[in-house]
């Protein structure tokens, strides 16, 4: 099957919408969700994936974007969870997604002389020896000395010593867009603003669910034999969709993140530091660093989390604690907010939830998967799976994801090995195939066809030059983005790269993508019109002395 997400492929999956009941409809296009459509459909199993926004719109693609067992859960002595989490990096790194997936160093700064560096060493080798610790390098103990070499940056009065760890990174909303492509590929039908706005049922077993087509207005009836809700931090809404009560609720927590430019921080790796709620990190990003993040209690807007001025202080007060040269606002080029879905548990503390996950049937024929974290998606997904393929009425193959490759993980390492030629080839530099081969992997070829076809696209991209035109094609003729904002946002990050969060370069990008969408003129204006209004939203919430206050800035804006 092709796993290219055009127009045509939309109209075509939404006008087949309902016309033969399916094995399995997943509400949500998150990692979760997208998980479970792939596993579902690697089985042989008729899938269905719908989600009322785009890929990844929600927490999917506003993590820490790391791919980690979690350091701080050993300390919360959640041993089951990092082995499980650790074994997942192990794959995602050597196996699944080796050209999204990749290593990133990091720095735990010491501060007292014995005690410390033998607890923390003690929990850091116990991190590199639990399942999958193979794929990275092993922890190593540095002096003072030897961690001011790597980290200049850091004032010497701010650590005694430290030590230097591994782990593994990924662009969140890239990776997921990848999984529902594979999971087109093996025969999904995936749909993104397609919106459940209520369950078919028979008797109290649901059936199905009544699925809008936000583009058109059209309302859908899919028939499946079992509905699989991977709605993240929208679970409680789902809860009251079905009228009865779950076993275990969602309480959201907000993480806000900043960016700053990579040359701001004299740093030769990633930091870790240990916070009074939690951990902050400094993760390298391209051009970028990314800092954060918070964990506060989050009960408004889920659509539009925004970071105020209290989150933003709140990450400079805690980086600047060790930095020679503190940060200032006017050093941040890009903020952004996300939810963390939490099972709700007896403490009142975010920080304190759980991050493990759980699958119930809240009523016959329906099954709900709500917790955990990024990094175990995949075992999250072949959970909700196995439950919901059990009242099938026939055998189901068991989940093969764990040897499943995403797209563009096949060939990878063959280009990769010989980028100087393939660069040569293809007219372009060794810098740029490099880059596109860690967000594209193999399917840098279509790029390239792409290119051949039209030279002109090799053009970078005004205002946002680490782009090419081409990525912003492909972004609606391969990857299924409908919107300017689907574009800047979640398949390339133009909107917090670049200092004016894109609305230089918004005009151009619209340009670009308004024949392949069907725009005229003055549905391209909409675009960019829309896309304008959401930035300064978003930087008036930015303003905000607190949540209340930057929840109403940013929902002035609809998009």
């Amino acid at each position: 099957m092709s796993a290219r997400l055009d127009p045509n492929y939309r109209a075509n999956a939404v006008k087949s919408l309902g016309d033969n009941e399916i094995d399995v409809l997943v509400i949500g296009g998150g990692v979760v969700g997208a998980g479970a459509a792939l596993d579902a459909a690697s089985r042989g199993l008729s899938v269905t994936m719908v989600e009322a926004r785009d890929f990844a719109a929600g927490t999917s693609s506003r993590s820490s974007k790391l791919i980690h067992g979690g350091l701080r859960y050993l300390e919360q002595l959640d041993f089951w969870l990092v082995r499980e989490a650790l074994k997942e990096r192990s794959l995602l790194l050597r196996k699944l997604a080796p050209h999204l997936v990749r290593p990133v160093s990091f720095l735990l700064p010491l501060q007292h002389r014995v005690w410390e560096r033998a607890y923390i060493g003690a929990g850091v080798a116990l991190y590199d020896t639990m399942g999958g610790a193979r794929a990275l390098p092993m922890h190593r103990h540095l002096s003072r000395t030897r961690a001011l070499d790597l980290a200049p940056a850091l004032r010497d009065d701010a650590l005694t010593g430290a030590i230097r760890y591994f782990d593994a990174q990924v662009d969140d909303a890239r990776h997921t867009m990848m999984i529902a492509r594979t999971a087109a590929q093996h025969g999904a039908t995936v749909l993104t603003r397609t919106k459940v706005t209520g369950l078919l049922r028979d008797g109290e077993r649901v059936i199905g669910a009544h699925v809008t087509d936000l583009e058109t207005g059209v309302e859908h009836t899919v028939r499946a034999r079992s509905v699989i809700s991977a709605t993240g931090v929208w679970t409680d809404e789902m809860n009251k969709m079905t009228g009865v009560e779950f076993p275990f609720h969602v309480r959201t927590s907000k993480g806000v993140h900043i960016l700053v430019p990579r040359e701001r921080l004299d740093l030769d790796t990633g930091l870790i530091m240990r916070t009074e709620k939690s951990v902050l990190f400094v993760i390298p990003w391209d051009r970028h660093w990314i800092i954060g993040t918070t964990d506060t209690d989050w009960s408004l807007d889920k659509d539009h989390p925004s970071a105020s001025k209290t989150d933003v202080r709140y990450i400079l007060d805690h980086v600047n604690a060790v930095l020679r040269e503190p940060l200032t606002e006017d050093d941040i080029v890009g903020t952004y907010a996300g939810l963390r879905p939490l099972l709700s548990g007896a403490s009142s503390d975010t920080s304190t939830l759980s991050r493990e996950h759980a699958v119930a049937e809240p009523v016959p024929g329906l099954f709900v998967i709500a917790g955990g974290k990024y990094t175990t998606y995949r075992v999250m997904a072949a959970d909700v799976v196995d439950a919901a393929t059990k009242g099938l009425g026939r055998a189901v193959a068991p989940s093969v994801t764990e040897h499943l490759p995403i797209l563009g993980a096949v060939g990878y390492q063959e280009l990769e090995a010989d980028i100087a030629s393939v660069a040569q080839r293809n007219g372009l530099s060794y810098a740029t195939v490099e880059r596109l081969l860690g967000r594209y992997g193999s399917a840098i070829n279509d790029l390239f066809e792409l290119i051949a076809r039209e030279p002109e696209l090799a053009t970078p991209l005004a205002g946002a030059d680490e782009y090419l035109a081409a990525e912003i094609v492909y972004a609606v003729t391969h990857e299924g983005a409908l919107h300017l904002d689907d574009v800047l946002t979640r398949r390339t990050r133009i909107s917090i790269e670049v200092a004016d969060r894109g609305l230089a370069t918004a005009p151009e990008v619209a340009r670009l993508i308004a024949d392949h969408l069907g725009w005229d003129a003055a549905a391209t204006d909409r675009e960019v019109t829309r896309y304008q209004d959401r930035v300064r939203a978003e930087l008036a919430a930015n303003e905000a002395t607190d949540d209340a206050t930057a929840n109403a800035a940013r929902l002035v804006a609809v998009a």
